[in-house]
């Protein structure tokens, strides 16, 4: 299973979540298509192809117009995400123009208000609302169409479930989903057997017929719009279900998924970075051979905790087909006047990594959302081990670095493939963290460092290694092939609190 699990997670690394929501929804539109031509779906192809050609092209097109206009560059796979969104959202138009106008107009209203919500509702260059859920709830306001959310068509199911799976496993928020959707099928199923439909029918009639699947995997999950932690998120899940599943009606506003969401997106951006924030590359410096630090002055202070990551936004030609956001993780203090990022930069080096590498002093990157859970415990009387193999030492820096580090009880492992490629000296020693090194290539790692020599990690080594094992949080950083073998080791050496951060490439 875990060789399994290590080659899912190496072929999605390959893509960034905007790309692989962007394959799948392209991918959801093929197949809708393919069920027209076969009968289940009753929209007639020319109509779906109108509709798609209509929601694609005017919000790509308005998308780059408002960036024209606001002086900012767009983002092209945001666009095209909110325009396959939209898609969905709306019922295709019959092309009698006589009779349907009003309803082309409502899509095409909706693909412009959604690229503008972008720039226009949005605070420090972060957008507060999602674009395609603002876009059908203004729409729906001025009665031109409303949002029928399509996709939730019985015969969409067999390709939208597998879709929405693999995209909630990439981004790490199938926990979200699945508090969302328990909240919301309990509550619907419960209405409908208060009115006499039978269990089966109850409990099916929500996931079949209504948008649940299909919101949360590409609405309710979608990441610039989401508070940082976990808790807030599955708070914000259990709200966002309640609205969406409980009807109620004020004035000319009833209760749709994209209201609900709106609200939930109002909620989470109360309690989040609020906004993005301009960084002022200042430099760089090599930390080992392969790994190299990136120093930037941020406009205003960043709000995050060590541990955190935070995404930055790389306009950069010839991408390499992963898009222009990135996650890194934070490797400085909270309290430290520069942000700074480690990163791996051996070759093969992506396209990304290219534009770092190239930014001259001065230069500015925009960083856009801050989020992530893998943080140390609060009670800094708890004991921990951190257990890093390579990259993954980086969000450790950041916990290292900051002040109450001498407070805990830290033992950090330190896998590498040379004592050349062991990161973070300084922060290392500074901390006051005992720390084991286990150097694959059998070279002595510096003197404040113990040498574990070359012995393989497993259960048995690692209890002999660190004696109170089961005594401790420990967190497991690395690749996902190395976070599977060493969160396995930690298990069998008698762990029972493990966390994991997994690097799958960018």
């Amino acid at each position: 299973m875990i060789a399994i699990k290590a080659r899912v997670d190496a072929w999605l690394g390959r893509f960034t979540m905007y790309r692989l929501i962007l394959w799948v929804l392209g991918v959801l539109v093929l197949y809708s298509m393919v069920l027209n031509i076969l009968g289940w779906l009753t929209f007639g192809l020319p109509e779906m192809l109108v509709h798609l050609l209509l929601c694609l092209g005017l919000t790509y097109a308005s998308s780059r117009l408002v960036a024209m206009l606001f002086k900012v560059q767009p983002h092209s796979e945001s666009a095209l995400i909110t325009g396959l969104l939209l898609y969905f959202l709306f019922w295709p138009t019959e092309l009698i123009p006589s009779v349907q106008l009003p309803n082309l107009a409502g899509v095409a209203l909706a693909c412009v208000v959604a690229s503008l919500s972008k720039y226009v509702l949005a605070f420090r260059g972060r957008h507060i609302f999602n674009p395609a859920a603002a876009g059908a709830f203004v729409v729906g306001l001025t009665g031109l169409n409303v949002a029928t959310w399509w996709a939730a068509t019985p015969a969409m199911l067999w390709l939208l479930v597998p879709g929405v799976l693999l995209v909630l496993y990439r981004t790490l928020k199938v926990q979200m989903a699945a508090t969302f959707l328990v909240v919301t099928v309990a509550i619907v199923c419960a209405v409908l057997l208060r009115s006499g439909m039978s269990f089966g029918s109850a409990l099916w009639q929500p996931i079949s017929q209504q948008p649940l699947l299909f919101f949360a995997g590409f609405m309710l999950t979608e990441p610039l719009t989401l508070p940082p932690r976990r808790w807030q998120q599955m708070a914000l899940a259990i709200v966002v279900g309640v609205f969406f599943a409980v009807p109620f009606h004020v004035g000319i506003v009833a209760n749709s998924p994209e209201l609900a969401l709106l609200i939930g997106n109002l909620l989470a951006f109360l309690v989040g970075q609020r906004g993005g924030v301009m960084l002022t590359f200042k430099g760089s410096r090599p930390l080992t051979p392969f790994t190299t630090e990136f120093r930037f002055e941020p406009q205003r202070p960043v709000r995050f905790l060590p541990g955190q990551f935070m995404e930055l936004n790389l306009p950069h030609s010839r991408s390499d087909g992963k898009g222009r956001r990135r996650v890194f993780s934070i490797t400085s203090a909270p309290d430290a006047p520069e942000v700074t990022f480690g990163v791996g930069t051996g070759e093969p080096v992506s396209t990304a990594k290219r534009a770092l590498l190239a930014l001259e002093p001065g230069e500015c990157v925009r960083g856009t959302s801050v989020g992530g859970d893998f943080i140390l415990p609060p009670d800094a009387g708890k004991p921990v081990l951190l257990i890093a193999a390579g990259i993954g030492i980086t969000p450790f820096l950041s916990q290292l670095a900051s002040g109450d580090s001498r407070r805990r009880d830290i033992v950090v492992l330190y896998l590498a493939p040379s004592a050349a490629e062991l990161a973070g000296h300084e922060v290392l020693e500074a901390s006051g963290a005992r720390v084991i090194a286990r150097v694959a290539d059998g070279s002595a790692p510096p003197s404040f460092m113990s040498d574990a020599g070359r012995r393989r990690i497993d259960g048995d080594s690692l209890r002999e290694l660190v004696p109170d094992v089961a005594d401790r949080d420990v967190y497991v950083s690395g690749s996902p092939a190395n976070v599977d073998t060493l969160r396995a080791a930690a298990r069998h050496a008698g762990a029972r609190r493990i966390h994991v951060d997994s690097f799958s490439g960018y």
